[in-house]
This record gives structure tokens, C-alpha cells and sequence, in this order.
């Protein structure tokens, strides 16, 4: 099975930023217990088991609830960012869980070198960066040969969840995902979804609702065939 790569134009940053000494700490003694290799990963893909992945999990809040609310899912986590690396560690060993596995660096390309067969059993992508510049759009990580290759790793039936509150975002990724043949929408007429229950509120999301910006979710799964 063909599939395309991702954007030529993408370009993964390893992103530092201020790191607190725990979190430093997370990257050098908790490195083996959560973070795996993406070669290694990609040779040892949970093809038999349940399968979650969240790209760009920021600070990890979310991405250590979802492994605490599916202990059974092997949950994957990408992030170019490490200090939310470390974050997410931390929040890791704190309630113990065992069903996680981080990948630092480009998603797009990850997903695409990864196997053509569907192992995917949701996708989330919560609050990705809006590349707001006009010129920067095509750096976002929503664009249809992204969505194109991440519908083909998800198996029939997997869900896709996106939210932003970057209204310039919502619009672009509205009309991205009706495009793609393998999803199909499962929120409304107008192609957003109610807010997903399950996504626990993040300091960052609070923090917008506080100055008064909406949150646009989406919610697409993956169809048995291509409609045709």
C-alpha cells in the first residue's frame, strides 16, 4: 500500500525551553521507564494490542489521564517539547502507570515510515500549534496529507479527536478533515462535536476560557473502506 509523506514544508524543532530541576530530573532517570526509541518503536508496534496516540501532548496532563482512564490501551505520546517531556514523566511515575510510551520528534514523519498496516485505535490531537502567520500555515501539523496518512495507520471504526481555540484553526481544520475519503464525521451538521468530556481541562485551556476563547472539537472515525 502507497501512502504519502508528511509536508515537505513541516520541520520538526526540538524545542528546550526552562525546564525545572524535576523535570530535568524525569529526563535523566525516568528516560527508560516512559521514553522509547522511534526506530525501536516502529520495529515493535503494538499491532496485537489496543492503541492510543496523542501528538503534542504539551505538558502531559491529558495524555496521563488517558493512560490512567484505559489501563489496558498502550498509549503513545509525541512531543518536540522537553520540558513537557520531563512534565509528563513526572506525572507518569506519580500514579504509576505502565502503559505509556513517549516519542520525542517529528509526528509526521513517524507516522508515516511507521507499517501501512492500520494499528491505530484513536488519535488525539488537542490544541497543536495554530502557526497564526499567513505564511506559517503550511506548518501546521493538520494539513491533508498529515490526515491522509494517520487515516491509513487507523483501524476501522478508530477515532480521531482535534480541538483548538484558535478560531483561524478551526476553520482550516474543517475544511481539511470533510476531504478525507477514510473519516467520517461523527459531530454535527456544521462539523464540530460537542467538548470531549474525557479531555481534563488543562491550565492552558483554563486559562482561555478565562479570557473568553471557545474551543472547537472535532471528531472523525475511520471508515471500513474508501467511500467511492
Amino acid at each position: 500500500m502507497s501512502h504519502r509523506g508528511p509536508p515537505k514544508d513541516q520541520v520538526y524543532v526540538r524545542r528546550r525551553g526552562r525546564m525545572t530541576a524535576g523535570q530535568a530530573r524525569a529526563l535523566d532517570e525516568l528516560t527508560g521507564r516512559y521514553r522509547v526509541d522511534e526506530a525501536a518503536f516502529l520495529d515493535q508496534l503494538p499491532l496485537d494490542r489496543r492503541c492510543g496516540l496523542e501528538i503534542g501532548f504539551g505538558m502531559g496532563q491529558a495524555l496521563v489521564e488517558w493512560c490512567c482512564a484505559e489501563p489496558e490501551t498502550q498509549i503513545v505520546g509525541i512531543e518536540v517539547y522537553q520540558p513537557g517531556i520531563g512534565s509528563a514523566m513526572l506525572r507518569a511515575e506519580q500514579v504509576a502507570v505502565t502503559n505509556l510510551r513517549i516519542l520525542e520528534g517529528d509526528a509526521a514523519r513517524i507516522l508515516a515510515a511507521s507499517t501501512t498496516t492500520p494499528w491505530l485505535d484513536e488519535l488525539r490531537i488537542f490544541f497543536p500549534d495554530p502557526w497564526p502567520k499567513k505564511r506559517h500555515a503550511k506548518r501546521r501539523i493538520v494539513q491533508p496529507d498529515f490526515i491522509a496518512v494517520a487515516a491509513s495507520r487507523m483501524r476501522p471504526g478508530a477515532l480521531l479527536r482535534v480541538a483548538t481555540d484558535w478560531q483561524p484553526y478551526a476553520e482550516w481544520i474543517s475544511e481539511v478533515l470533510p476531504h478525507e475519503p477514510l473519516l467520517q464525521n461523527l459531530g454535527g451538521a456544521d462539523g464540530f462535536a460537542p467538548r470531549f468530556t474525557d479531555r481534563g481541562e488543562t491550565n492552558f485551556e483554563a486559562r482561555g476560557r478565562r479570557l473568553g476563547h471557545p474551543v472547537w472539537d472535532f471528531l472523525y472515525a475511520r471508515q471500513d473502506q474508501r467511500a467511492g
